[in-house]
């Protein structure tokens, strides 16, 4: 298959890297390089995906703009990456339309699950839209819990499915194979590599941004925004428990773990995605992918929409706004779940398992580097 433009940039700054070996000790990228004198199509998604925008090698690199060889690693690497979602993506045609039209895609997802919603209630008891009706169950007087089980059951196991599809084709496409997943050192250090996002800190200094003074704007609204979406997982996944297996029926009172998990959940995925698109505001232009702004809006809008949806609810849910906040805030949810694997968060999943096969390469490649400097020694 023929390689796109920025495969082929991606490329050639890969072999300039290779040949200057400056940068080698600012993150994973570079040394996962070091180890190939050519480089795949595959080999390029994985360093894209390894990538984690810091912007050390920009601020580092004797050839970055205005330099004739114009090496601009990070926007080229984030190129290539925002272009791997659509080639892994499954269904692929689906990829395309999210791409160029995320924000609008997300919001008519929204308003069209909620007018189900409020036609649904509309149509079986018009006055349970705006009716106040505090206390358990209140929520299941606008759809029946079934029901909102089958449509939003439905959603997430579409994403799910779709992760796993375009998981396969990535780890596929880096040469890897199903048993290299199953090794439990490479798991363990990716694991935690991702969580601590140790390769955001710009070899240690910190993340480049907008000018060359290091700051960790973005690595904390990063973890503000991962550990949120968590959160707001657990307490989902505890409110089922709680249905099923208590036949306790949602809304909760206010220090109940759904409720606590769900609030502090619905801030960080408030917070950290306005601080993110903060920081993007700011961003040196010669380090971002343009192309690639309307996807990441669109996703970080959908979390603030969902964040502050679901707080909003939580507010006044006792109240005759209710029935339609709970609309809005049940079609946000569809609509995130639906997108999800076709714009920015599937980057979280290629790049844990793009530190996964650097974890193993480097585990490999230790004993290797070790009989070749006793080589020389003797």
């Amino acid at each position: 298959m023929q390689r796109s433009e920025a495969l082929n940039e991606a490329d050639r700054l890969m072999t300039i890297c290779n040949s200057c070996r400056y940068c080698e000790g600012l993150c994973a990228v570079f040394p996962a390089m070091e180890m190939r004198r050519a480089f795949t199509s595959g080999d390029l998604n994985y360093f894209a995906n390894l990538c984690h925008a810091c912007g050390a090698c920009y601020v580092d690199c004797q050839f970055s703009p205005p330099h004739e060889f114009d090496v601009r690693v990070p926007s080229v690497l984030a190129r290539v990456r925002h272009e791997s979602y659509a080639d892994y993506a499954w269904p692929r045609a689906l990829a395309p339309l999210f791409r160029r039209n995320g924000l609008a895609v997300s919001l008519i997802a929204v308003l069209s699950i909620a007018a189900f919603i409020l036609g649904f209630v509309a149509f079986n008891d018009p006055r349970a839209l705006f009716a106040s009706r505090p206390g358990p169950g209140s929520f299941y007087a606008l759809m029946p819990h079934n029901a909102m089980a089958l449509l939003f059951g439905a959603a997430f196991l579409w994403a799910v499915v779709a992760f796993i599809k375009g998981a396969r084709a990535f780890w596929n496409d880096i040469g890897e194979t199903r048993s290299a997943l199953a090794a439990p050192r490479p798991l363990l250090r990716a694991v935690r590599d991702a969580a601590s996002l140790r390769y955001l800190d710009g070899g240690g200094v910190g993340c480049y941004n907008e000018d060359e003074r290091t700051k960790d704007n973005r690595r904390f609204y990063h973890h503000l925004t991962f550990w949120g979406f968590m959160l707001c997982f657990a307490s989902t996944s505890i409110a089922t428990l709680y249905h099923y297996l208590l036949h306790r029926e949602a809304p909760y009172p206010l220090w109940d773990l759904p409720v606590v998990l769900g609030t502090l959940g619905g801030l960080g995925i408030v917070i950290g995605p306005l601080g993110l698109y903060a920081a993007k505001r700011k961003r040196e232009p010669m380090m971002m992918d343009h192309d690639s702004r309307g996807m990441d809006i669109a996703f970080l809008a959908m979390l603030v929409l969902t964040g502050a949806t679901g707080l909003t609810l939580l507010v006044l849910r006792e109240t005759s706004a209710m029935g339609v906040l709970l609309a809005l805030h049940l079609g946000a949810v569809f609509a995130l779940f639906v997108t999800l694997p076709y714009g920015k968060f599937v980057h979280g999943l290629y790049r844990f398992l793009a530190l996964v096969r650097y974890a193993r390469e480097r585990h490999t490649a230790a004993p290797e580097a070790r009989s070749e400097r006793e080589a020389r020694s003797t």
